[in-house]
C-alpha cells in the first residue's frame, strides 16, 4: 500500500512539474472567451518558417490570410484563377483543426483595374460587373465551402464621415453591391459566416455609417453573422480610447451580431503622416525622429504596450457575451506590416512576440488575464451536474 501512495505521488508531482514548466497557451486561456487568431504569410502556412509555424500551432485557434485571397493574387486575369497559395492556406487550417477566415472577396483595393473594365479598357456596366462578382465569389467560396468557416465578403466601404465610398463597385453597381455580395457569398456556401470588416469603426461618424449599413443589409433579408473591427491602434495618441472601442463593440451588439476584431496590432512609432507633407527625401523622414528605436524598444515604452494590450482586452473580455474572435495581424514583430510604413525605414513593434520570435511582456501579462477570467468565469457559474458538464464540454 505505502509503494502505491508513493508511487502515485510520484506520478502526480511529474504531471505537476510538467504542467508548471509548459509554455502558456493564448489559446487556451481564453478558449471560454473567444477565438485567438494570427493573420498567415506564405512562409507560415507552407511551414518553410518552423519557428513561427509553431508558435501559429501552439497559440492560435483561429486564421486568417494576409493577402492570398484577395481578388489580385486569387484571380489576377479574366480567365485565369491561381488557387496554389490559397489551398496551402486552407489546408494548413484543416490539418490543425482551425477556425478558418477567408478575407476578401469584395474590395476596392488590391483588385485588378479589369475587374471593372471590358476589353477595351471602358467601364463595365451594372449588369457585367455584377457578373463578374457573381463568378468570382461563386467560384472562390464554392471551392471552399465546407472549409473556410466565415468571409469577409465586403470590406472598408464606409468613408471617414459615414457614406458609402466612392469605389467603382458603387459607381457601377449602385448601393445594393454589398447586398449582391451578400447574396453571391450566402449561395454559394450557406452554411459559412458572413461578414462585414473595416477600420476606424470606433469614429462616431464612420461607426453611425456601419451600423446604416448592417441595418440595410438585414432588412434584405441578409444573414450578416458579425462585423469586423480591424483594430490598428495607435499607443502615442492613445488613439481610439477605450470608451470609444467599448461603446463601438455594444452599438453593434444591439443590432444582434457579432463583433470580431480582425487585425490587431499597436504601433509604439510616432505618427508619420504629418512628416509625408515635409519637402525632405523619404529617407530623411524616416530618420527625422519617426524610427525612434532601432536598437529595440525601451522599457518605459514596452510597459505602455503592456497596458494598452491589457486595457483592450479587458474590453474585450467584458463583451465576451459578443466578441467571437481577436485576430493579430500577423505572428511576430517582423512580420507585422508596419515595418516601413508608411515612409521606408521604420522598425515597427507591435505584436506579442518579438523578431527572435520570443514572446514579449504583453503576451505573459494577457495570458494572466485570461487565467484569471476563466477562473473566475469559473467560480461564477452554479454547480452542475455530471451530465450537465458533459453537455458543455
Amino acid at each position: 500500500m505505502k509503494i502505491f501512495i508513493k508511487s502515485t505521488l510520484v506520478i502526480a508531482g511529474f504531471l505537476l512539474a510538467t504542467i508548471l514548466r509548459a509554455e502558456p497557451v493564448l489559446k487556451d486561456v481564453f478558449k471560454k472567451d473567444f477565438l485567438v487568431g494570427a493573420a498567415l504569410n506564405p512562409s507560415q502556412f507552407c511551414e518553410s518558417n518552423i519557428a513561427e509555424v509553431e508558435i501559429v500551432k501552439s497559440q492560435f485557434s483561429s486564421i486568417s490570410p494576409e493577402n492570398v485571397l484577395k481578388w489580385e493574387r486569387i484571380h489576377p486575369l479574366p480567365d485565369q484563377y491561381d488557387f496554389s497559395l490559397a489551398d496551402k492556406y486552407v489546408d494548413f487550417g484543416l490539418r490543425n483543426h482551425m477556425f478558418i477566415l477567408g478575407h476578401t472577396l469584395v474590395w476596392h483595393s488590391q483588385t485588378p483595374d479589369w475587374v471593372f473594365q471590358n476589353a477595351q479598357g471602358k467601364p463595365l456596366t451594372r449588369e457585367q460587373l455584377l457578373a463578374r462578382m457573381h463568378d468570382h465569389i461563386r467560384t472562390v467560396v464554392g471551392r471552399y465551402k465546407g472549409k473556410v468557416n466565415g468571409w469577409d465578403v465586403v470590406n472598408e466601404a464606409v468613408d471617414e464621415k459615414g457614406g458609402l465610398r466612392v469605389t467603382p463597385w458603387l459607381k457601377i453597381i449602385g448601393k445594393d453591391f454589398l447586398v449582391k455580395a451578400f447574396q453571391f457569398a450566402h449561395e454559394a456556401d450557406p452554411q459559412a459566416e458572413l461578414y462585414y470588416n473595416d477600420y476606424g469603426l470606433e469614429n462616431p461618424m464612420k461607426r453611425a455609417g456601419a451600423l446604416a449599413l448592417v441595418n440595410q443589409l438585414q432588412a434584405a433579408g441578409i444573414k450578416i453573422a458579425g462585423v469586423g473591427l480591424q483594430g490598428h491602434y495607435q499607443l502615442a495618441t492613445n488613439s481610439p480610447t477605450l470608451r470609444e472601442v467599448d461603446d463601438t463593440i455594444t452599438a453593434f451588439a444591439r443590432l444582434g451580431v457579432k463583433v470580431m476584431i480582425t487585425e490587431l496590432d499597436i504601433d509604439v512609432l510616432p505618427s508619420a503622416w504629418a512628416a509625408l507633407t515635409a519637402d525632405v527625401s523619404l529617407k530623411r523622414k524616416a530618420e527625422a525622429g519617426l524610427n525612434p528605436y532601432t536598437n529595440g524598444l525601451p522599457a518605459d515604452v514596452q510597459a505602455e504596450l503592456v497596458s494598452r494590450y491589457a486595457s483592450l482586452f479587458a474590453v474585450f473580455l467584458k463583451h465576451r457575451d459578443v466578441v467571437g474572435r481577436v485576430t493579430f495581424w500577423g505572428v511576430t514583430d517582423g512580420d507585422s506590416w508596419l515595418n516601413d510604413w508608411p515612409v521606408p525605414g521604420r522598425t515597427a513593434y507591435p505584436l506579442l512576440f518579438d523578431r527572435k520570435i520570443k514572446p514579449k511582456p504583453a503576451f505573459f501579462k494577457l495570458v494572466t488575464m485570461g487565467v484569471a477570467a476563466s477562473n473566475a468565469g469559473a467560480f461564477n457559474r452554479p454547480c452542475a451536474t455530471d451530465s450537465g458538464m458533459a453537455a458543455q464540454q
